[in-house]
This record gives C-alpha cells, structure tokens and sequence, in this order.
C-alpha cells in the first residue's frame, strides 16, 4: 500500500476513533462538572452516559478536531408544548476550564448554579467567544483573568450575586464585542481603562453600585451603539465626550446621581445622525434644554423627567419628526407649551406633567397619532377642556388633574373618535354629578374624578363598564349607596377592579347588603370618612388579593367577622373610629403581612390575641377601646 492510501487509513482510524470517545481533557472537564450538579430538574446531564460526548445533549463539537466546541444548557427551555424554566443546584466545577478549545458556554438562568466563576478561566479558554452566566446566584468577584479572553465578543453575567469592583484589567479585551455585566452588585468606579476597548459595540453596566464618574474618555469608543448606565450611584457631569460617538443609538444614563446641563447636542457632534433612544430621567440635571437639542433628528424617544431642569421648553423640538415618545415631567419648566410640538405627527405619547406650564394651550389638532396626553399638575388654568383634545384620532388615555377646569364633566367625551381607556380629572373644580353617559365609555379602565365638587349618587350606568380595573372618587360630595359598583360585570372571568377609593364623600349606606365579593380581585379598597354603617359584610373574606382595606371614620359596628382572616395578603388594616364590638378574633394572627394596623376608638373588649403580628404594633393601634388589654396594651 502506497503512503498515499496509508495516509487515509490514518485519517479514516481517527475519525472513527473520535466519534467513539471524547478527548480526554474535554471528558474531564464535562463530567466534572457533572459532578458539581447535585439537582438537574431539565434531566439533561442524566443524560451524558457513554463514551462520546459529542453526542450528550447541549455538547456540541469540532467537525474536524472532535474537541468539545459548545455547552449550551440554557436555564430556558424551549418545548413543542410549553417553554420550560430549568434549574441546576450545585457549583461550577474548575476543571470546566479543561475544555480548553470551548467557543460558546451557556450556562444562563440555571437558578440554583451557585459557586465562582474560575479564577484561572481566561488564562485557558483562550477561544472562548461567549459566556452567559446570567440568572444564576453566582458569587464572588469577576476574575482579572477574564482579561485574557482576547476572543471575547459577548459577556453576559447579570441578575448573579457577584460582588467585588470591576476589574481595570477588564479594559485589555481589545476585540470584545458586548460588555454585559447588569443586574449584579458591583461596586467601586468604572475603569477608564474602558475606554481602550475600541470594539466595543454595546456596553451594559446597568443595575449595580458603581459609583464615581462616567470616564471622560469614553468618546473614544467609536464603534460603540449601545451604552447603558442607568440604576447605579454615578454621579459628575454627562461626559461633552459622547457628543463624538457618530454610531451611538441608544443611550441610558437614568436612575443616578448626574448633575449639570444637558450636553446634547453640540454643532460639531456626531451623535445627531444617530442618536434614537434617550433616557436620562431621574438624575439631578439641572439648567435648560439646549435649542441644539432639535439636532438629534433620529430621536424616537426621550425622558428626561424627574430632573431640576427649567426654562421653556424649546421650539426646536418641532424639528423631532421621529420622535413617538417625550417625558418632560417633574422638572421646573415655565412659559408655554411651543405650537411646534403640534407638529410631531409621529408622536404616541406626551408627557409635560407636575411642572410651571402656563395656558393658553396651543392648538395641536395635527397629533394625529397621539394616544397619550398628560398635562397634569401645571399652571394652564384651562377653565374647560379643550374641545380639539375630542378630535385627536387616536387619543385614549387623557390626564388633565389639577389643570384649573370648571364645570361640568363635557359630553364631548362621550363621542371621542377612539374610546377613552384612561382620564383623570382629578383635583379639580368640576360641579353637579357624574353623567349618566360615562357608561357608554365601555371600554374605560381607569376613571380618577377624585378632590372635586361632584354631587348625588354614583350613576347605575356605571355597572356598564366592563373593563374598569381602576375607579378613584375620593373627596366629593357624593351620596346614596355603593352597591352598583360592585355589581360591575366584567366582561372576561378573571377581570375584576383592583383599586377602589371612595373615601371622603358622604355615602351613607347599610354595608352588610354590599357582597364585596362580587369583586375578588381588588387589592386597594378605601371607604372612609363615609356614613356607612351595619355590619362588615362576610364575603370581606373573599378578597384573597387585597393588600389594603381602609374602613375607618365611619358608623360600622358589631363583632369583627372571622372571615377577615382569609385575606392572607392584607398589609394595611384601618377600622378605627367605627363602633365595633366583641374579641378580636385569634385569627387575625394569621395575617403574617400586616405591616400597619389601626383598631383604635371602637368598643373591642378582652385580650389582645398573644404572638406576632399583633403585639409589634405600637398603643395607638388599639389605644380608644376601654375594654381591650394585653400587649402592647396594659396586662389583663
């Protein structure tokens, strides 16, 4: 045989012997790790039996070398049925790093993987092109090591326990692609030796504790797309830097402790032609939005709310003709609303709530696509709402609280061209009563009239509104009874009103006939300072999500129902000044949640039932009840 054929014998005798067993240091490294995994609920490494690993499933290997290429054993399964949500209990074994030609290891959303990460892992996976980690309850720093990963292009490590600062050696991976290390706990400064990672094309540090200043050199990363620093302590200015980024879209800096002006955009920046999605919201940002700002012509949405910024807002936002989406709320804004923003055909929502806007409105009749308009809490003093706000095509959710309107609630409302789904006319002077027509808005789920000067009785035609999830009328002068509200059938089983305030009116209503369990989805309910009276209805027990009940400063009596205590999620209690009688019932120390408690001045007699959570509230819980003792009361 010629040493052409005994050259293909050869090859063919390793293929044959690669398909039958692994490379020894890739069968270490896999069952090892094996080893480290006291509870695999996927049943995916009782799997791995056999000589080829190759063949385990979530190994896969090299066509040629037979080495181990990739783990992939998401914690997220996939399934022709439903998708699965996997957990693995144990630690990562270090002989993972065996695995010396591995380009991808997915170990992401295990749950139960605790332990470290390596310390020597990029000093041997030197291919390593992937690693996810993330959603696990990894602890520990992450290694220096894993600046020797040259290779690597995505990091995900975030929602771990990791704790420790961030390594400066972390700025010698010249070729990573994506730096994702959200979600965690670290600590300390942002290395400026970032700044050298100029393949960087997105960069996530978003939901740790770093602190100290964004480095000023971080417009040098000039291929970066996507920056996001936001829900960390970072404080300084907003680096001029960033205005030289020509690639960068999205950029979060929000939820720190930034202070200064806007920086954007400067005439000889790059950012303009690119920047799309803005959220610099609560920070301390203080001064005026730049007329430059119109610059950055790509934007779709900005926040800037909840800042100290002021002035008027500029009439070169006008210019934003992408723009969907602009919060402006919470800051100091004066002046007037400027007609150009009438112009943004394209935007959905707009938010100039709780700043020093004066009236008149401008006549924006053009926001075609506008659903949401808030202009609460300004210095408008509209008197009426304005009539164009009835043409807007696909207006839905209307906020208008504190905005200086008078009168009654106009019928325009009634025949707007898309359904109203949310309005807030809260804090007020409206007068007279609730229109029986605001039943024909059958499709509104959130109905705030509250701190106005609203007369008579809730209206029957209330029952029609078989989506409202949220219904607010506190502090009117409303009467009558409050039955019809609970006889709201919505219109698919599971819906129900979550959040009721009916408090500070002046209903006067027996409120044993109210079956309160005709909505058992409620979570807040507050009727207080009424003229309700009666008994507590027993169907109170059959509010299994309600997490507040305020009944106080009513004329409500008799013993308290024991079947208070099925409501096992209450945290807020409030019955005081009522005239209830009798024990308090032995059940109520079954409402492990109860966080704030109130059953002070009623007519309760005999001893406080013994143990948590009742005796860690203070006296006044129960001070005003002559014939109730025991802790933190006086003995029996």
């Amino acid at each position: 045989m010629d040493s052409f054929h005994l050259q293909w014998v050869a090859v063919l005798i390793s293929i044959i012997t690669l398909s039958e067993a692994c490379h020894p240091a890739d069968w270490k490294g896999l069952t090892s790790f094996k080893s480290g995994i006291s509870i695999d609920t996927s049943g995916r490494l009782a799997k791995w039996v056999g000589q080829n690993c190759c063949d385990w499933e979530g190994v896969r290997c090299h066509n040629i070398t037979g080495r181990v290429k990739e783990i992939n054993l998401p914690g997220f399964i996939s399934t022709a049925d439903l998708p699965f949500q996997s957990e693995m209990r144990g630690f990562i074994s270090p002989s993972i790093t065996l695995l010396n030609a591995v380009e991808i290891i997915d170990l992401g959303g295990l749950l139960g993987l605790g332990g470290t990460i390596p310390s020597f892992i990029g000093l041997r996976l030197h291919n390593l092109r992937k690693l996810y980690l993330y959603g696990n309850k990894l602890r520990g720093p992450l290694p220096e090591s894993i600046g020797k990963l040259l290779k690597l292009e995505e990091l995900a490590v975030h929602d771990n326990r990791l704790s420790g600062s961030l390594p400066a050696i972390l700025g010698s991976l010249k070729t990573l692609h994506s730096l994702l290390l959200y979600g965690n706990r670290f600590s300390g400064a942002i290395p400026d030796s970032f700044a050298d990672l100029t393949n960087l094309v997105q960069m996530d540090l978003h939901s740790n504790s770093l602190v100290g200043h964004i480095p000023d050199r971080i417009g040098q990363l000039q291929t970066l797309k996507e920056l996001d620093l936001s829900n960390n302590f970072l404080s300084g200015k907003i680096p001029l830097s960033l205005n030289n980024l020509p690639g960068l879209s999205v950029l979060y800096l929000d939820n720190n402790k930034l202070e200064g002006p806007i920086p954007f955009a400067s005439v000889s920046g790059k950012i303009s032609s690119s920047l799309a999605f803005l959220r610099l919201n609560d920070n301390r940002l203080s001064g005026p939005i730049p007329q430059s700002f119109g610059e950055l012509v790509c934007l779709k949405r900005v926040s800037l709310s909840n800042n100290k910024l002021e002035g008027t807002i500029p009439s070169s936002l006008g210019r934003l003709s992408s723009l969907s989406e602009l919060y402006l709320d919470r800051n100091r804004f004066s002046g007037q609303i400027p007609k150009s923003l009438g112009q943004l055909s394209q935007l959905i929502l707009l938010n100039l709530s709780h700043n020093f806007i004066k009236g008149p409105l401008p006549e924006m009749s053009s926001l075609q696509n506008i659903q949401t308009i808030d202009l609460s809490y300004n210095l408008l003093n509209l008197s009426s709402i304005p009539q164009w706000l009835s043409k807007l095509p696909s207006l839905s959710k209307i906020y208008l609280a504190g905005c200086g309107i008078h009168g009654q609630i106009p019928e325009f409302l009634r025949t707007t061209p898309s359904p109203i789904q949310e309005l807030d006319l809260s804090h007020n002077h409206l007068t007279d009563k609730i229109p029986e027509w605001i039943g024909c808005l059958t499709q509104l789920y959130s109905l705030k009239l509250s701190e106005n000067s609203l007369i008579s009785q809730i209206p029957n035609s209330i029952t029609n509104l078989q989506d409202l999830g949220v219904l607010d009328l506190h502090s009117n002068k409303l009467t009558g009874n409050i039955q019809q509200i609970f006889k709201i059938s919505h219109r698919f089983p599971d819906d129900s009103l979550t959040y009721i305030d009916l408090s500070d009116n002046r209903f006067s209503w027996d409120f044993y006939q109210t079956d309160i369990g005709q909505q058992p989805g409620i979570q807040f309910l507050n009727l207080s300072n009424n003229n309700l009276k009666g008994r507590l209805p027993t169907s109170i027990g059959t509010l299994r999500s309600i997490q507040t009940l305020d009944l106080s400063r009513n004329n409500l009596g008799f013993d308290l129902p024991e079947t208070i205590v099925n409501a096992k999620q209450l945290e807020t209690l409030k019955l005081q000044r009522n005239h209830f009688t009798g024990r308090i019932p032995k059940g109520f120390l079954n409402l492990r949640k109860l966080k704030e408690l109130d059953l002070s001045n009623n007519l309760l007699v005999g001893e406080i039932p013994p143990g948590k959570p009742l005796s860690d509230f203070p006296r006044s819980a129960y001070m005003g009840n002559k014939g109730l003792c025991g802790k933190p009361l006086n003995p029996c």
